[in-house]
């Protein structure tokens, strides 16, 4: 059973690899202004590493792991980038969930409320795939909404959100859940972020952290769970504190 996990883990990586770096170079062959910005250093960049590391994610994720685990890692991949890719294109500078819950109360639909409804629903379809209780995939959903929310807070700069997606992944991988060498593979396009090309954006930063809270939650127990929850609660309270205070 671990050599087939470690061989499902080496298929995924190199599927995983291969089809960001694709996908990214056929992106930069066709510009759209959509997809430019400017960076913190004032240097033009793209936005193709986000869409490219989601598809490398999700077809290495297709190659590693158990069908409900792969399973949950598609749906929660694929909610996280399209939620992401909507904010990239089509979303405002309100920043933190009370600004866009407060909208949402007025009748206002952000983008913000967008990736807290899109993403939530998600990780409560991936938590149902991968755990039997309710109370463990309530905790599995909190995981996977959280981990996308962690990796997207962290990309302020170029190579953050690449550490922390290896950081999170390698445990997955030493408990042999081979799903988490998909994300830790498509953030191979990151070498073009540290050298401040491109950037992952919400769209590649919220489908790498919803697949790495699928392989967190899939290599964990009740306890280690919850665990996991909380820290990533911690985190997005810490993250909204500091957006209330920018």
């Amino acid at each position: 059973m671990i050599e087939q996990g470690a061989r499902a883990a080496v298929v995924g990586s190199g599927v995983a690899a291969a089809t960001a770096r694709a996908v990214y170079a056929g992106l930069r062959r066709r510009r759209r202004p959509a997809w430019e910005r400017v960076n913190h250093a004032g240097r033009p960049v793209d936005l193709y590493a986000g869409p490219a590391v989601a598809a490398g994610t999700v077809l290495g994720a297709l190659c590693a792991g158990p069908p409900r685990q792969r399973g949950a890692a598609v749906l929660a991949v694929l909610a996280g980038a399209a939620c992401g890719a909507y904010d990239d294109l089509r979303g405002d500078h309100r920043r933190g969930f009370r600004a866009h819950l407060g909208a949402l109360r007025r009748g206002e639909v952000t983008s913000g409320a967008v990736k807290l409804l899109g993403i939530g629903a998600a990780g409560l379809a991936a938590g149902a795939l991968l755990k039997e209780r309710p109370v463990d995939r309530l905790l599995a959903a909190v995981v996977v909404a959280g981990a996308a929310h962690t990796v997207n807070l962290v990309d302020v700069r170029p190579g953050r959100a690449g550490l922390a997606v290896q950081v999170l992944g390698a445990p997955g991988l030493a408990r042999g859940v081979p799903v988490a060498a998909a994300p830790m593979a498509a953030a191979v396009v990151l070498g073009d972020d540290l050298a401040e090309r491109t950037m992952l954006g919400d769209t590649g930063a919220h489908a790498l952290g919803a697949a790495l809270g699928v392989a967190v939650a899939a290599g964990n127990g009740r306890l280690g769970t919850a665990l996991h929850a909380a820290a990533f609660v911690a985190a997005a309270v810490a993250g909204e504190r500091g957006a209330g205070s920018g």
